[in-house]
């Protein structure tokens, strides 16, 4: 698997922090030039992954979400939002529009839902006790086409 250019970082997994994920995430792709609605797409599904680390993986506790990012050949960026925390213990259920493990929270439960529409693929896994790991790809387009 060929990388043209990488980013990892990692930073705690406090609410004030989802804002940095999507700044740093986006800095880091625009040397792909991605049209103004595909780095809204993007930007969006991290938000998605880094708020569902936050809220369900850690749930009112601190841990570590680590994110990679990569440009790949053919205009395809690939981002990793990892996290050490509960992990899930159905993801096919997890994945289900309006299913949330924070009602009392009114989460919609829509965020796999986001992620899966704003990028061409979408792959969980998880370990209960050991964390979650999302990964998102999208191939952007060519302008003009």
């Amino acid at each position: 698997m060929e990388i043209l250019n990488e980013i990892k970082f990692s930073m705690p997994s406090l609410s004030v922090n989802e804002s940095a994920a999507r700044a740093a995430v986006s800095s880091f792709i625009i040397q792909a030039d991605p049209t103004v609605e595909e780095l809204a797409d993007i930007r969006t599904a991290v938000s998605e992954a880094v708020t569902n680390c936050i809220v369900h993986g850690y749930r009112n506790t601190q841990g570590k979400i680590e994110i990679t990012v990569r440009l790949m050949p053919n205009r395809e960026i690939y981002i990793k939002v990892k996290d050490n925390g509960c992990g899930i213990p159905d993801i096919k259920q997890a994945m289900e529009p309006l299913f949330t493990t924070a009602p009392e929270e009114e989460r919609s439960g829509l965020g796999f839902s986001v992620m899966e529409s704003f990028m061409d693929r979408l792959s969980v896994t998880s370990k209960v006790g050991r964390g979650t790991t999302v990964t998102m790809r999208k191939r952007l387009s060519i302008h003009g086409s």
